[in-house]
């Protein structure tokens, strides 16, 4: 219809829109991708794809791995920051969804062939310090003897500490030189921040190992040396300005400039957010560079990233090249009463106990079930123990990751463990009942990988099999979007489709049997892969 309005009343022989789709239908290539090719109602060319192409594609995957079907992305070195506590403060529900998106993120693009530098820009250089360093080195002088017992639980040292700091004056003004000493480099204040931040790091390091997330440390501190060298260049650049006391860079659209040295003459967010940004395409040589951070902070990234520009850093968004910089928002984590999640005494949730309490609950679930319907014996404790944790956990990522993250979504135990709906528990069942089925069919599967045929022929069987071969398509668009909600409306839909097949093709003991079982090995597979992708350990029983 295009080229009819293009073509028309320049002498072409063609009389509508159809007779041109005609032409193209008629005049397509014989390959083996097409099957047939019709023109409908003014002009719509409508091709159908080959039953034994997308038979090949998958079984071409089943031989060669899932690995074949990575998409091919434009860009060859990433860095996600992401998840990024502070060091001294409790890791709460809003660093799991940055955790959670940001390591999903990772392994779509790891899974694409792209090296990604994971990077943790901790909050480990600040006012607090002093505070925190000054309360230890009052209460027990001996700090470096008692080691880690001298602090205990971080928690309740920092807000003790921070009481103090709130209620005495000349305890303030201590705390105050203290960060000047610790920025200063003398020793024992050095001394005394490092073990703060190890002990910090422990902490941090329980929460990462249960949800299985690598990530490698580049607090704020390791960029600091770096801020004077870079606002040096903005200055010559006659970027920064004087405004106030402060030095700051004035950004168009903006009511507020961006404040890089303090009026106190201290660094900010903003300033070592610029150090980062040079050394990561400077020294790091990233290509794209993508923050994980709640929706609150968009202006901030929004004015950085605009700096940036006007440095030449980066080009123009419109021109759409590399390299670019992109931040990743979410919404909040809120409770049943519609408000910011936290827990009765209105602390906010601790992620460890979180986590604990989606496992416990998985498994008095699982153990109900099984003893329910007398197959409690086929289990071992370390099984037990195994799957409610993947079921558990995984449920828990996947009520996170399944919405679009720019919203708000309700945290609730009850709905992610449900084995009913868009849940990874349901997920993990429709999972589990292929493996049955394969086990059921005394069938050796690797030996039918390489000996036998898939065939596409009922229409269910058809439907599932484009399906299973669109799956890089929609890796490359979670990527490219940074939505991991794309592949988990995939991964549900695609589970859907194989129950319909699953009710309406019989599989083990019809004359199909092979080629059927195959189509249930290939869907497996890709399940397998979406879970790996978002984080989640598959279960082969429930």
């Amino acid at each position: 219809m295009g080229l009819w309005s293009k073509g028309k009343g320049s002498g072409t022989s063609f009389k509508n829109p159809n007779a041109i789709g005609q032409a193209i239908a008629k005049n397509l290539p014989a390959c083996d991708v097409i099957e047939s090719a019709s023109v409908a109602g003014p002009g719509f060319v409508n091709i159908v794809l080959s039953k034994s192409w997308v038979a090949k594609r998958i079984q071409d995957m089943l031989v060669n791995g899932i690995k074949t079907w990575a998409p091919i992305l434009p860009v060859k070195r990433v860095v996600l920051d992401f998840s990024s506590p502070n060091i001294a403060k409790e890791m709460h529900v809003g660093h799991l969804r940055s955790t959670i998106i940001g390591d999903t993120l990772a392994r779509m693009f790891e899974f694409s062939n792209v090296e990604v530098l994971r990077r943790n820009h901790v909050g480990d250089w600040g006012t607090q310090f002093g505070m925190l360093i000054e309360f230890l080195f009052e209460k027990f002088p001996n700090w470096e003897e008692l080691g880690s017992q001298a602090i205990g639980d971080l928690q309740v040292f920092y807000k003790a500490s921070k009481q103090r700091f709130d209620e005495d004056a000349e305890f303030k003004d201590r705390a105050q030189q203290a960060v000047v000493r610790l920025q200063g480099g003398e020793e024992k204040y050095r001394a005394a921040w490092k073990k703060i931040c190890e002990i910090s790091r422990n902490e941090f390091d329980q929460v990462y190992k249960l949800l299985d997330v690598q990530l490698e440390e580049k607090g704020e501190s390791f960029y600091n040396p770096y801020i004077p060298q870079v606002l040096e260049k903005l200055s010559s650049q006659g970027l920064i300005e004087e405004s106030e006391g402060a030095r700051v860079i004035f950004i168009q659209g903006h009511q507020i400039p961006l404040i890089v040295v303090k009026r106190d003459g201290g660094f900010n967010y903003a300033s070592t957010d610029l150090a980062a940004l040079w050394y990561r395409l400077n020294v790091e040589k990233a290509e794209w560079i993508i923050y994980v951070t709640d929706v609150g902070q968009q202006q901030h990234f929004d004015m950085f990233f605009k700096a940036a520009r006007m440095a030449g850093w980066l080009p123009d968004p419109k021109e759409k090249k590399f390299p670019k910089t992109s931040h990743v928002g979410f919404g909040l984590v809120l409770g049943a009463d519609g408000k910011r999640f936290r827990t009765r005494s209105t602390e906010v949730v601790r992620l460890g106990d979180l986590l604990d309490e989606a496992k416990s609950r998985s498994k008095s679930e699982l153990l109900q079930r099984l003893t329910e319907n007398g197959k409690i014996v086929d289990w071992t404790d370390e099984e037990l123990e195994q799957t409610s944790k993947a079921v558990g956990y995984g449920a828990v990522k996947y009520a996170d990751l399944k919405n679009n993250r720019l919203t708000n979504y309700t945290f609730s135990f009850d709905q992610m463990l449900s084995d009913k709906g868009n849940t990874a528990v349901y997920l993990q069942y429709a999972h589990a009942r292929i493996c049955s089925i394969i086990r059921k069919s005394n069938m050796d599967v690797e030996e039918l990988k390489v000996s036998g045929n898939i065939s596409l022929a009922h229409p269910d069987e058809r439907v599932l099999g484009l399906y299973l071969i669109r799956y890089a398509e929609i890796v490359e668009e979670a990527c490219t979007n940074l939505l991991p909600s794309v592949l988990c409306e995939y991964l549900y839909n695609l589970s859907e489709m194989f129950t319909r097949f699953y009710t309406n093709c019989q599989v083990v003991g019809s004359p199909e049997e092979p080629s059927r079982l195959l189509l249930c090995e290939a869907t497996a597979v890709v399940m397998r892969q979406c879970f790996q992708l978002l984080g989640i350990t598959p279960v082969y029983k429930l």
